[in-house]
């Protein structure tokens, strides 16, 4: 699909600025809030001369289009809901990164800027990377400039754990299928190195529980497409049984790790006691606990209005009506992002988050490269286990990152494909 817009005068000379400004925005989303905000801007500013080649991507574009359908329901939901215009508009901002879609893909375009991309995203994760080990390892003490809640048992640098675990665990899927198309040694040696210390990293060291469920759902998925990739590469047919050994033995491994790890030990079976103790007077003092009695009472929200929701920054009031005169504590979100969606725009809303991951699984084939093809599945799957556990898409960074990532992955899409 051609993503570009007619060049006159104005075009030649901003353009280059543009797509470096959102190529470096894979870079800031993991270090910088305030960095990854003023490339947004500079990016935003695209628009003046681009409005109609991104009209153009938001109709065309399978997944820029699903993008702007989830937006577009939110903003409609903004007016029928008893939340203040200026309240429903905050929240609808922070949701805002669905519609910089088709703009990303208009300046991610070309090969080399999707490449550089990616590689700005992993140099963010390896400086994070290098820092984590240096905090963890007592060699460089936590510095104010790092997160507020930085030790060296939880050695986050930029962002909280959640954030840190959720990124690496997909720099290290990255690292993964570079490490499998890579033919130079000394490259197999760097990508294979950074996987490895980057999962180390994400079990051992940092604390997001969250982290552990992506990464593993993304190694299932490396475990499983590979075999495959190996035996078409070869002209052989597919074996299944070679993917399902694949998957055991990653199945033992993480077994292994576990066993031996007391730290893993003790943040899964404390999730696990603090579930089981969710209904009990105990359940609002742990954070799985919280977390449960938040999924509990936003369902009953669901339940009074499931068609179109309260809309639009109307879940804190919605939840404290909810739990008024009860021991629960107050929340701006339910963390989870299908909750969220729904008690804001209805049923209709979770449709079209849900065909949003669709489109974005369907159309993954169409994409050029077997590395492209697997990443963007691989991406999915991490968003649908994220989203399942924060408001992924609300949180400032990880909503980014989605809309950055969705940039770089599908800009690239061979519709004609298809429609052959």
């Amino acid at each position: 699909m051609m993503l570009t817009a007619a060049a006159n005068p104005l075009q030649r000379f901003a353009m280059p600025p543009l797509r470096a400004s959102t190529v470096l925005i894979g870079f800031a989303v993991p270090v910088s809030v305030a960095l990854d905000n003023v490339l947004l801007a500079l990016v935003l500013t695209g628009l003046l001369f681009n409005a109609r080649a991104v009209l153009a991507i938001a109709a065309q574009h399978p997944v820029a289009r699903a993008a702007w359908l989830l937006f577009g329901m939110l903003l409609l939901a903004m007016f029928y809901g008893a939340t203040p215009l200026r309240e429903a508009a905050g929240i609808l901002w922070k949701y805002a990164d669905l519609a910089f879609i088709p703009l990303f893909m208009l300046m991610l375009s070309s090969e080399t800027a999707k490449r550089r991309a990616q590689y700005a995203f992993l140099a963010a994760m390896g400086i994070t990377l290098l820092l984590s080990y240096l905090v963890g390892l007592g060699i460089l003490p936590v510095q104010h400039w790092m997160n507020t809640f930085a030790t060296a048992d939880n050695p986050v640098i930029f962002h909280s754990h959640i954030t840190q675990n959720n990124m690496m665990a997909f720099a290290v899927f990255i690292s993964l299928l570079n490490l499998r198309d890579a033919t130079y040694r000394w490259a197999q040696v760097v990508w294979g190195l950074f996987a490895l210390l980057g999962a180390i990293n994400i079990l051992f060291m940092v604390q997001g529980r969250t982290g552990y469920v992506i990464l593993m759902a993304l190694l299932c998925w490396f475990a499983w497409i590979t075999p495959i990739r190996y035996m078409r590469l070869r002209g052989k047919r597919w074996d299944w049984r070679l993917a399902v050994a694949a998957e055991l033995a990653l199945l033992a491994l993480m077994v292994a790790i576990y066993s031996v790890s007391p730290r893993m030990q003790n943040r899964v079976n404390l999730a696990v006691s603090e579930s089981q103790t969710w209904q009990t007077k105990q359940a609002k003092d742990t954070s799985t606990g919280q977390r449960l009695l938040f999924y509990d009472h936003t369902l009953q929200i669901v339940k009074q209005q499931p068609v179109l929701g309260v809309g639009t920054g109307g879940f804190h009031d919605a939840f404290a009506k909810q739990t008024q005169g009860k021991d629960v504590p107050a929340t701006h979100n339910p963390h989870n992002e299908y909750l969220m969606i729904t008690v804001q725009t209805g049923v209709i809303g979770l449709v079209f988050l849900l065909y949003l991951f669709y489109a974005q699984w369907r159309y993954a084939p169409l994409l050029y490269t077997p590395f492209e093809q697997d990443a963007a599945r691989g991406f999915v799957l991490a968003y649908i286990v994220n989203c399942a556990l924060n408001s992924a898409l609300l949180d400032h960074s990880d909503g980014l990152f989605f809309a950055f990532m969705t940039s770089v992955l599908f800009a690239g899409l061979k519709l004609e494909k298809k429609n052959g």
